[in-house]
């Protein structure tokens, strides 16, 4: 632009939604004026999709606050990122339109670091390592995800043993993407899938009755604040169900030795 033209700009309405504001408790680690940090239990979906209209994270937050902004459409006001059903723990959501879209930037850029635990069947053989496999959709299963070396999409995850068990163990995730799944394949690639995980789990396997849940949770998460743009990192303590079922299985005897 040279200076002296007229800027005409049209902003459309929002799109047409049937979000219905529900009284659903949220568990708020944190508020400001620019985000919330949601410790979200796992069994909660995080917007409405196929099969599930409404009881979502998204109904939620459209009860308890208004005014959220609308940029990733109007039914997942402030959800910058999601989290499978199944899994529990930390989200952020923004609050202004300036915050979504600075927060989106940065999951797309693969600034945000989290850390997930996740307790597992077996022993990895190594204390830590690194999965980089790509991940697609399953051909013979849709609804699944699978790794996919042709046509799959890039996914990287860091982890590290954090804590042993007779027959499981406890281990730290940190994923540089944000693959659909990417957790749960990635560590059932490994050999190690995750306890309670009824889709790429054992479910047969020794330990899977202690698991009420998928035993999977967003334990810490770090960015930088989109209002001050100071690093901040939230965490959400590990639910009370997930403790319970560490300890059942912290209670196994372990296997017997092969002679």
């Amino acid at each position: 632009m040279q200076g002296g033209e007229d800027v005409v700009v049209w902003i459309p309405p929002p799109r047409p939604t049937h979000l219905v504001p529900q009284e659903i408790p949220l568990d708020l680690l944190h508020e400001d004026a620019d985000i919330l940090i949601v410790n979200k239990p796992t069994g909660l979906t995080v917007h409405p999709g196929a099969g599930q209209p409404d009881g979502t994270l998204a109904n939620a937050l459209a009860w308890h606050l208004r005014g959220l902004p609308e940029l990733g459409g109007s039914d997942r006001p402030g959800i910058v990122h999601r989290l499978d059903k199944a899994t529990s723990g930390v989200m952020v959501i923004a609050r202004t339109e300036a915050a979504q879209r600075t927060l989106s930037q940065a999951f797309a850029e693969r600034a945000v670091a989290k850390t997930y635990l996740a307790c597992v069947h077996g022993r990895p053989s190594d204390e830590r390592g690194d999965i980089d496999a790509a991940i697609g959709r399953a051909p013979q299963h849709r609804t699944k995800m699978a790794i996919r070396r042709e046509g799959g999409r890039d996914a990287f995850t860091a982890w590290r043993i954090e804590r042993t068990l007779p027959r499981h163990t406890l281990v730290r995730c940190l994923p540089r993407t944000g693959r659909t799944h990417q957790i749960r394949v990635h560590l059932a690639h490994l050999g190690h899938p995750i306890v309670g995980d009824k889709t790429y789990g054992r479910p047969n396997a020794p330990g899977e009755e202690h698991a009420p849940r998928l035993l999977l949770h967003a334990w810490r998460i770090g960015f930088r604040h989109p209002g001050t743009g100071e690093s901040v990192s939230f965490e959400a303590p590990l639910p009370q169900d997930f403790q319970a079922a560490l300890g059942a299985l912290a209670a196994l005897e372990p296997p017997r030795r092969r002679r």
